[in-house]
């Protein structure tokens, strides 16, 4: 079922561009092994377990065997089984993504250029807390997406329940394509509820192919059952086959295909396959269900995006025809070749050696070479198409979510958002020549990784690095040994604590000083309000009848913003606060940017120091799933770490317990957890939101950072 990628020039109605995304260990990367082996891009399977998977190259993603970085890869694939699809090539274009969730922002920019996704769900957990996640991020970015419910062959697996956590905690309506036969180690394969077919897997071991029997007795009645349910749905997302349904008239499988086609196509059904990858089991069906059901390019028409400059929007079609576009959606330093950048092209065609323009930064590029990727493998390619996506090398200025295009037909698309790091720690190079490559590649780093920050602490002289998570820093810093040869001592994680107000208040600031010759003179007066968690720092400008003139407005507001970047209770940064600027005074000679920028600094000290100032800190949502006996011990834990449990599920054996915890109580939680359930239970953390701090913690804290200044 093998195709050359020299045959990858396909019609565009045959190329879909999918993402496999779900919690950690659902297993995302086995399933893209089975899918690699099956479409003959690979003539052996790479097992995770023994840190042989092809997508996961890295060399702390084979010793933890977890996905880190998201890899993409091209595949060929023809329809398996009897279908009204012509039996051709398919192209798949398929980017494997983590599922922890420290490297969520692999998963938000992997989503941002797909056409289609298959989320992996574990049949014995259900839908777990990163799978809401990844399903939200999906949402943003309206991604049609397939579920396949894998491991149906191990302990607790429940095909049904977790159909019903789909229904419920997706908030969508599940379209039940299969019916498993058994689970566990009872699992010999699934039916075809809409052909009505039964597909044996008879070695589990070997990559067989399925036979194909009559449904077994025992399963008939369920499976009309279902079938009927299922016509139904599809049913009710087309007037035509409504009426027929309704009229009890026969309706043909392909009708019912096309149907359904288009009702996951506009988000209002999602199919669910199931089976296991690691037994490779009900592959063949879900790689048909990606041909059949995701969107083509052409599916999805156009792409909106601004013309430069204005809020005027144009659209482009995703077409060869059509005027060049695309979006930079990751950025990635070889070894080899040196920066390659992500491209998703959405129209138009992109040669090797051309000059591109970066509507995002007005700067124009020079593209090198192209290359199509097989996760850290690369093919040299002269011209790439609408609907591909490739990596270009040679590009200099361009960053994640940046738009390229034609310099005489420019659009800006929507870029990309990214999470901000909740969590810091300091790290110091050994010597003078790990200093010098240390800058280089945190900078390097920082460029492939938004999540990822740098800055510097000015009282300590102390480099500070950013992240998502402890496992994520504990990855950089890895990185920086192995593959920057930097040795450095790190500090302990510090959590990424935010100072804000709770109410109004008013501040005057002055600068003014006369030391013969031109003075400096700048004066303003402020009101701060308290806004709302996680929207930010906000200016406005009140001045009226010119006491304070136009041009030193931003001065002021710089100053304002220096302030609150330093922080005032315990030099946080200060957040999610509104400031006004509504009168002041200047001089006519006197008065500069530079006092006026120094009087907007004075004037915030002057008003937080009445406005009833606090820390806030991240709030993390807690997930775990331990073994009922030891149910009451992680609670009581829990409690300890100033956790609020929000309730518990049982699933089988398993007692799911979810709670919101502060994550500087956190750190270290998952070696507690092991220790005290003998390595039977896991956690994951979720960033939810900021919160108060409590008053003791709060005063413990200013205390601990006005001794260390000290």
């Amino acid at each position: 079922m093998s195709a050359t990628l020299n045959q990858r020039k396909v019609s565009l109605d045959r190329i879909r561009n999918i993402g496999i995304i779900a919690h950690i260990d659902a297993g995302k990367t086995t399933t893209t092994e089975r899918i690699l082996f099956y479409t003959g891009r690979n003539y052996k399977i790479g097992e995770v377990h023994e840190g042989a998977a092809t997508m996961d190259w890295m060399a702390q993603e084979q010793e933890r065997g977890i996905t880190i970085m998201s890899a993409a890869t091209t595949c060929f694939w023809k329809p398996y089984f009897d279908s009204h699809l012509a039996k051709e090539f398919y192209r798949f274009n398929i980017i494997d993504t983590p599922g922890h969730v420290d490297f969520t922002a692999e998963v938000e920019r992997s989503l941002r250029v797909l056409d289609g996704g298959i989320t992996v769900l574990d049949a014995s957990e259900g839908v777990q807390s990163q799978s809401e996640t990844v399903w939200r991020q999906a949402d943003k970015y309206n991604v049609p997406r397939i579920c396949f419910v894998n491991k149906m062959d191990k302990l607790g697996a429940d095909f049904k329940a977790t159909v019903e956590d789909i229904r419920t905690k997706f908030g969508v309506k599940p379209a039940v394509m299969v019916l498993p036969m058994g689970s566990e180690d009872n699992f010999d394969g699934v039916i075809n509820l809409l052909t009505r077919q039964a597909y044996f897997w008879e070695d589990h071991v070997a990559a067989t192919e399925p036979e194909i029997k009559d449904i077994p007795e025992e399963y008939l009645a369920e499976v009309e059952s279902l079938r009927a349910e299922l016509v139904e749905s599809i049913s009710e997302t087309n007037d035509v086959l409504m009426e027929k349904f309704l009229n009890s008239e026969e309706i043909g499988v392909d009708e019912l295909k096309a149907a359904l086609r288009r009702a996951v196509i506009d988000y209002k059904l999602v199919p669910v396959y199931a089976g296991s990858s690691l037994k490779n089991t009900g592959l063949q069906l879900l790689l048909d269900a990606v041909i059949e059901y995701l969107p083509s390019p052409l599916d999805i028409e156009y792409i909106t995006g601004l013309k430069p400059g204005t809020e005027e929007l144009i659209e482009r079609k995703l077409t060869p025809e059509e005027k060049f576009c695309g979006l930079a959606f990751k950025i990635q330093t070889d070894p080899h070749v040196g920066k390659l950048t992500y491209f998703r092209i959405y129209s138009g065609i992109m040669k090797s050696g051309s000059y591109i323009y970066n509507s995002s930064r007005d700067t124009k590029e020079r593209l090198g070479r192209l290359l199509l990727m097989h996760a850290n493998q690369r093919e040299e390619i002269s011209e790439a198409l609408a609907g591909e996506i490739v990596a270009m090398i040679g590009l200099k200025e361009t960053k994640t979510g940046d738009t390229l295009c034609d310099e005489k037909y420019p659009i800006v698309l929507e870029g990309i958002t990214f999470a901000e790091p909740v969590i810091y720690l300091a790290i110091e190079p050994r010597t003078k020549a790990d200093q010098e490559k240390m800058g280089m590649a945190l900078a390097k780093l920082s460029e492939e990784d938004p999540t990822f920050s740098i800055k510097s602490d000015q009282e300590t002289g102390q480099t500070i690095i950013g992240g998502m998570g402890e496992l994520h820093l504990e990855i950089i810093v890895d990185r920086l040994k192995r593959e920057f040869y930097v040795d450095a001592d790190v500090g302990k994680p510090q959590v990424a604590y935010r100072e804000t107000i709770k109410r109004e208040a008013d501040g005057e600031g002055k600068y003014i000083k006369q030391s013969g010759g031109r003075g400096q003179y700048g004066h303003v007066l402020l009101r701060i309000e308290p806004k709302d968690r996680g929207t930010g720092y906000e200016f406005v400008n009140e001045i009226k009848g010119g006491t304070v003139p136009k041009e030193y407005i931003e001065p002021t507001n710089k100053g304002v913003k220096e302030a609150l970047d330093r922080g005032f209770l315990a030099n946080y940064p200060m957040v999610d606060v509104q400031v006004t600027l509504y009168d002041g005074s200047y001089h006519e000679v006197d008065s500069s940017e530079l006092a006026f920028k120094m009087a907007g600094s004075f004037a915030m000290r002057d008003a937080v120091s009445k406005a009833d100032m606090i820390l806030i800190e991240p709030i993390m949502k807690v997930e775990v799933s331990t073994p009922e006996e030891y149910m009451g011990d992680v609670i009581g834990d829990l409690g300890s770490r100033r956790a609020q449990i929000q309730g518990t599920n049982q699933r089988g054996n398993i007692s799911i317990i979810t709670a919101i915890a502060p994550l500087s109580e956190m750190q270290g939680y998952v070696t507690t957890l092991r220790g005290m359930t003998q390595g039977r239970a896991t956690s994951v953390l979720l960033p939810s939101h900021y919160d108060e701090v409590p008053r003791n913690i709060t005063e413990a804290i200013v205390e601990e950072r006005k001794g260390k200044k000290a």
